[in-house]
C-alpha cells in the first residue's frame, strides 16, 4: 500500500467503526426503552402450577418463567417434573403451559387469578384461582378439537 494513503485508510477505517459504535448503541438504547416498557407496573401474583394429577411423569415449563424441557438431556435438566406443583411469582399478562404431549394458553388476570380457554375445562380446573391444575396428557382427550 502507498504510505501516502495509509492516514486516509485509517481514518475511513476509524469512521466505519465509530458509525458501528452509533448505530450499536442505539439499538440498544432502543431495545432497553421497550423492554422497560413492556414490564407491567402490577405486583407478581403467587400463582400455583400444579400438574401432578398427570400419569407418567414427564416435565413441563412456563417460557420465558421456568427452565425449558427443550435441553439434550432431561434427566440432568433444571427443568420442572410433573410430580410437584410449583409456586411462581406471576403478573398479570399470557403465559403457555408446555409439556412433551401438549401446551395451552392460559392468562394471570389483573386481579392475580388464572383464566383459560373454556375448551380446557375436560383438562385444566383453576379458572378464577391462583392454582392451575392439569388433570390431563392431552389437552383434548376425547376427540375434541381445541378452539384456542
Amino acid at each position: 500500500m502507498n504510505r501516502s494513503l495509509v492516514p486516509t485508510f485509517i481514518a475511513v477505517r476509524l469512521g466505519t467503526l465509530a458509525a458501528i459504535l452509533v448505530t450499536t448503541a442505539a439499538t440498544l438504547v432502543s431495545v432497553e426503552s421497550r423492554a422497560g416498557a413492556s414490564q407491567s407496573s402490577d405486583p407478581p401474583y403467587p400463582i400455583t402450577i400444579d400438574p401432578t394429577a398427570l400419569v407418567s411423569p414427564s416435565w413441563w415449563q412456563i417460557p420465558g418463567v421456568t427452565p425449558s424441557i427443550w435441553t439434550s438431556d432431561p434427566e440432568t435438566s433444571d427443568a420442572f417434573r410433573t410430580t410437584n406443583a410449583k409456586k411462581l411469582a406471576l403478573q398479570p399478562g399470557e403465559y403457555k403451559f408446555v409439556s412433551f404431549t401438549f401446551d395451552f394458553p392460559f392468562t394471570v388476570t389483573p386481579s392475580g387469578t388464572i383464566d383459560f380457554s373454556t375448551s380446557l375445562d375436560e383438562c385444566v380446573e383453576g379458572r378464577g384461582k391462583q392454582t392451575l391444575v392439569i388433570k390431563c396428557k392431552r389437552t383434548y382427550p376425547h376427540g375434541g378439537r381445541p378452539d384456542y
